[in-house]
C-alpha cells in the first residue's frame, strides 16, 4: 500500500541529483556518450576529441572536408543531441 509521501525510486534519483547539483554533468556525458551513434560511424571514426563546457559542445575532427560538412547542419546536430538527451544540454557547438 502506498504512502501519500511516497515517491518513486526515479522521482528519488531525480531529486537527489538535483539537490546535489549532478543533473547537468550526467547529461553532458551522455550527449558525450551519444555523439558516435547520432552522428554515424564514419563521423565519429574521425573525431579524436569531444567534451562540453559552458553548454558548448567542442569536437576536434580531423578532416577537414567533414569538418566542413558539420558546420554547415551545425544547428540540425544541436537539436538531435538535445532531443536524444530529453533536454537543452549544449547549445553551441565549436569544431575545433
Amino acid at each position: 500500500m502506498r504512502k501519500p509521501n511516497d515517491i518513486t525510486l526515479k522521482e528519488g534519483i531525480d531529486k537527489m541529483l538535483k539537490v546535489y547539483r549532478l543533473k547537468s554533468k550526467l547529461d553532458e556525458t551522455s550527449v558525450v556518450a551519444l555523439w558516435p551513434e547520432v552522428m554515424g560511424k564514419a563521423v565519429s571514426n574521425r573525431t579524436t576529441q569531444i567534451y562540453i563546457a559552458h553548454k558548448k559542445l567542442f569536437v576536434r575532427i580531423e578532416s577537414s572536408v567533414v569538418k566542413n560538412d558539420l558546420l554547415m547542419i551545425r544547428t540540425g546536430i544541436i537539436q538531435r543531441l538535445n532531443e536524444r538527451a530529453g533536454s537543452e544540454v549544449i547549445t553551441e557547438i565549436v569544431f575545433l
